[in-house]
């Protein structure tokens, strides 16, 4: 078994944690999905890989937060720590608008 590139913290938190790998998160169906790279997080607007080993072929690691091993279920709102010590905060009640991805803390290293 490999090392996974996140870690989930909490009931609603997911910490990336390495930077070869981009994380793209769905959550359900009617939820847009969002791409966690080492820069930053955004809507993502690709084709979604059908398997994680294709999302593996590109570099990307596919996170279902609905699936059991996850969290189980849609979120209204997912924390994501990043790599350079950022905390994103998604909250899927305000997608499209400015409030959708919004950084929660911003730790000074």
């Amino acid at each position: 078994m490999t090392e996974k590139p996140y870690l989930l913290s909490g009931r609603n938190t997911i910490i990336h944690k390495m930077r070869k790998l981009d994380l793209l998160i769905v959550n359900g169906e009617e939820n847009p999905v969002v791409i966690v790279t080492h820069r930053g997080i955004k809507l993502y607007t690709g084709p979604i890989p059908e398997t994680k080993r294709d999302a593996k072929r590109l570099d990307m690691e596919l996170i279902d937060t609905t699936l059991a091993d996850v969290f189980g279920d849609e979120k209204t709102l997912l924390f994501v720590q990043m790599l350079n010590g950022k905390e994103y905060r998604i909250d899927y009640s305000k997608a499209g608008s400015d409030l959708f991805i919004k950084i929660h803390q911003d730790s000074v290293i």
